[in-house]
Order: structure tokens, then C-alpha cells, then sequence
């Protein structure tokens, strides 16, 4: 595979605090992209990934901790980090562009729609 690949690492946390963990191979690198990311998120790191069309990490998560949505699901992810893509990562499918991921993150920036995500308890 040739090119510049990031990886988006994320996460999805229970307010019990358990946690399942995600990445995204993504192509295209930017210095700036990460803090471009953090500046468009809830509390310093957290974002709806339906809004922005990532995986959410939900149905993982139940499956990991052998429940369903229980109150103590949110509609709330957890953005880690941007890093660069190691060999192993490029096993994975190109999930789409880092130039995306900033864009769509962008539109969302101070308008995070939770009702786009299932866990919604509105």
C-alpha cells in the first residue's frame, strides 16, 4: 500500500467506566489535523460517532460486557488520538479520508446532536 495513512483511534466508555476501544485506517496525514479534531469536541474529547459517520462502537461493547443498552450507555465517544499508520495497521480497510474525518468534525463543532444515536435517553 503506498501513501500517507493516520490512524483514528477512538473509544466508546460506559459511565461505569468499561470501555471498547476502536481505530480507523484512515488516508492522508496532517500535523495540524488532531488539534483541529480537538477543537470541535464535547469536553475536550468526546463526539457523537453517528453524527459524523464513524463505526459506532455500541453494539461491540454489549457484546464485550454480555449486556443491552442499560443506564449506563450514553450517545458519547471518546476521540484518543490521531497517529501515524504502522505496518499492522495497514492490514485494515481504508475507512476513508483524514481530510473527511476533520471536515465532518468540524460541521458538528458546538452542535452535537445526541438524539442520532441510539443510546439517547431524551
Amino acid at each position: 500500500m503506498e501513501g500517507k495513512f493516520t490512524v483514528f483511534e477512538y473509544v466508546y466508555r460506559d459511565a461505569g467506566n468499561f470501555k471498547t476501544s476502536g481505530r480507523l485506517l484512515l488516508s492522508g496525514q496532517d500535523t495540524n489535523a488532531e488539534a483541529a479534531i480537538r477543537g470541535c469536541l464535547e469536553w475536550s474529547d468526546q463526539f457523537v460517532a453517528e453524527q459524523i459517520g464513524v463505526p459506532a462502537l455500541c453494539n461491540e461493547h454489549w457484546e464485550s460486557v454480555g449486556e443491552d443498552l442499560s443506564d449506563l450507555d450514553h450517545a458519547f465517544h471518546e476521540f484518543v488520538g490521531l497517529r501515524d499508520a504502522t505496518k499492522e495497521d495497514l492490514t485494515l480497510t481504508v475507512w476513508g479520508s483524514l481530510e473527511l474525518v476533520v471536515g465532518r468534525m468540524q460541521i458538528a463543532a458546538g452542535k452535537w446532536d445526541v438524539t442520532l444515536s441510539p443510546n439517547c435517553d431524551l
